[in-house]
């Protein structure tokens, strides 16, 4: 087996070929969906500041939150987001609660307190442990950012409840796995737990298309 070191668009597919000789029911999940998108983000202030907008509201209110945002602060970034005090961010939509862990990341990041170019250097759980020193970052958020903009291979958001009903999707079994059983099932899938998670999310999504709708692409 080649390691690999960082999952990107020229890896992937070499990963997913790994993971499918693992277990061979990802083998039926890559035949019958296809194989999983990347869902890259860029690394930095921008896309973590998304995760907070986006926790615990709809896809549609979080856009729309980001845009106001987006009007108010452009370009995103710590300095210009801290020239706005707490009520100027509620303005724009953001939760009081949000608010203050918008500042709280700006903060961390312009003092040096946090530094994501030194993510890269640092061990799956010395990365999350930097993160979550973010009001608002818990583990699934550093868990989730570090698999999507930083390509880390065998990070698992094991508490993802996208994941347990995809693994209960996978598997045919009559109740969704618990935490527990998840990350029980992914010791299987070391060193790609990452590729596991988003075959999962994908075979989750394709698994809840409309019959007929298996070819249209969406993830």
């Amino acid at each position: 087996m080649t390691q690999i070191e960082r999952i990107t668009e020229d890896t992937l597919s070499d990963a997913v070929a790994q993971l499918v000789a693992m277990d061979p029911d990802f083998a039926r999940a890559l035949e019958e969906a296809g194989p999983p998108p990347l869902r890259y983000r860029p690394p930095g202030f921008e896309t973590l500041l998304r995760i907070i907008v986006a926790q615990q509201v709809s896809l549609a209110s979080a856009a729309a939150i980001w845009s106001r945002l987006e009007a108010l602060a452009a370009p995103l970034e710590p300095e210009r987001l801290l020239s706005f005090d707490e009520d100027s961010l509620r303005g724009a939509g953001l939760s009081r609660q949000k608010a203050r862990y918008a500042r709280s990341l700006a903060e961390l990041l312009q003092s040096g307190e946090l530094d994501l170019a030194e993510l890269d250097a640092l061990d799956d759980e010395t990365a999350v442990d930097r993160l979550v020193q973010v009001k608002g970052l818990g583990r699934w958020s550093a868990e989730c950012y570090l698999l999507f903009s930083h390509g880390r291979p065998d990070v698992f958001p094991g508490e993802d409840v996208g994941l347990m009903l995809g693994l209960q999707n996978l598997r045919g079994l009559a109740e969704r796995p618990n935490g527990k059983a998840l990350r029980a099932s992914a010791e299987d899938w070391k060193p790609l737990r990452a590729v596991a998670a988003r075959m999962l999310w994908h075979y989750r999504r394709f698994a809840m298309l409309p019959a007929g709708a298996e070819g249209s692409g969406v993830a």
